[in-house]
């Protein structure tokens, strides 16, 4: 007898049900409960498939009848469906995609499809580093790509017709079940099946296939041209659809080239806008003049500045339609020009010159009034030297006076006293 019914009381069955009622006893609940038709028994659904993936498995239903579900705790999943999606117990047991593949017997048509047909494989994800000239102009680049594909000698099975067998320990599952007793307490550990190294499969190593040793896939360099669109963004991704890695039985998943942009020693992109960082000299920015920018694609743009615009340090001006095309529909983005003016060295011309300048340029402005009475003193500004330096990051003139008067009596560094 059982040590517990729990499992069997989920199904309405008797613990000496055959595998018949078994299994008619999950089909009656399971379309009872499941999802697309009751909403509200999720948890239901779920309990019934966990007792039916038990149940149904002779090697399971065995531990459980000795030490109920204590004894499934230490398989892998831990007693919880092995990983296995209730829909996909439910899609196996009536061959269709769930609720949907069952001719909208409940009259809900299409509804939440579980898996059917052969399962897809995984993408593949190379990144394409893409300079920004690329991505103005659009480019062709051409990408090696290794990955495996169906061994045409054998047609992907490994051998000869009919040498291929099911692995007779795990039944074609790839995995054995390994109990292990620890005084009172019994572990059920799930592992890589050891006679067909989780193939699931065996082959005669006679009849095996010279081309693949058996594995049924071999590897293959492909060379796949990539288009760059015009406009094409940093993390954009372009997707060949199949052209991942083959199994039998498996679709192929899609290879993903996902675009990365360099970064450019001139240009910085927002978007399809541009930046870019201009230096004119004092007599361009008040007088007007002309600054060449050389654009993605090697035209040189030739900016005018207007006399008298008077362009101010850290100014930003746009050029419009200079920017990056967009992507697919081609508008073009603008181009924004950010001004550093570059001033004249110390003394760089007359007195006499400069009393002319102060003709041309607007006046200076008037100072405010001292106040009457108010102590002022006449002070000058200085370059700043090694001591302003510390001084501003916030070292202490103290610790430099130290040092210029220990100098100062012989002290300093890489200073000795005289001995007699």
């Amino acid at each position: 007898m059982a040590v517990e019914t729990k499992l069997y009381d989920l199904l309405g069955v008797s613990p000496d049900a055959s595998d018949s009622d078994l299994k008619k006893a999950y089909r009656k609940m399971a379309l009872k409960y499941h999802p697309d038709k009751n909403p509200n028994a999720g948890e239901q659904f779920k309990d019934i498939s966990h007792a039916y993936e038990v149940l149904s498995d002779s090697q399971k239903r065995s531990i459980y009848d000795q030490y109920g579900e204590k004894g499934l705790s230490g398989a892998a999943g831990g007693g919880g469906m092995d990983g296995i999606d209730p829909n996909d117990l439910f899609s196996q047991l009536f061959g269709g995609g769930g609720m949907g593949g069952m001719g909208g017997m409940f009259g809900g048509g299409g509804g939440r499809r579980g898996p059917s047909g052969p399962r897809r494989g995984r993408d593949m994800a190379h990144a394409l580093k893409v300079s920004l000239e690329d991505l103005y102009k659009g480019k062709t680049s051409k990408l090696q790509v290794t990955k495996t594909v169906i061994c045409k000698t054998c047609d992907g099975k490994g051998g000869k017709e009919g040498a291929v067998k099911t692995c007779t320990k795990c039944h074609g599952r790839g995995v054995e079940v390994v109990i292990r007793q620890m005084g009172p307490m019994v572990q059920q550990i799930q592992q890589q099946c050891r006679q067909c190294d989780g193939n699931g499969e065996e082959i005669d190593p006679r009849y095996k296939c010279k081309q693949c040793n058996g594995q049924k896939t071999v590897s293959e360099r492909k060379q796949l041209e990539v288009n760059i669109d015009r406009g094409m963004k940093d993390g954009q991704k372009i997707v060949f659809q199949g052209e991942a890695d083959q199994q039998p039985g498996v679709i192929p998943g899609d290879i993903v080239i996902v675009i990365e942009e360099k970064p450019h020693p001139r240009f910085k992109r927002q978007g399809d806008d541009l930046h870019y960082e201009a230096e004119i000299d004092l007599i361009t920015a008040l007088a007007g003049g002309n600054l060449h920018i050389k654009h993605l694609d090697d035209r040189i743009l030739d900016v005018n500045i207007l006399p008298g615009e008077a362009v101010k340090p850290g100014e930003i001006k746009v050029i419009e339609g200079q920017g990056m095309p967009s992507h697919r529909h081609h508008n073009m983005g603008n181009m924004f020009v950010k001004f550093k003016v570059r001033f004249p060295e110390s003394n760089w011309t007359s007195e006499e010159n400069i009393k002319k300048l102060e003709e041309i340029l607007p006046p200076r402005e008037a100072l405010p009034k001292l106040p009457e009475g108010a102590l002022h003193e006449e002070v000058f500004l200085s370059a700043l030297d090694l001591r302003h330096h510390k001084d501003m990051r916030g070292g202490s003139s103290d610790a430099m006076d130290e040092d210029d008067e220990d100098a100062h009596h012989g002290h300093g560094p890489g200073v000795q006293c005289a001995q007699q």
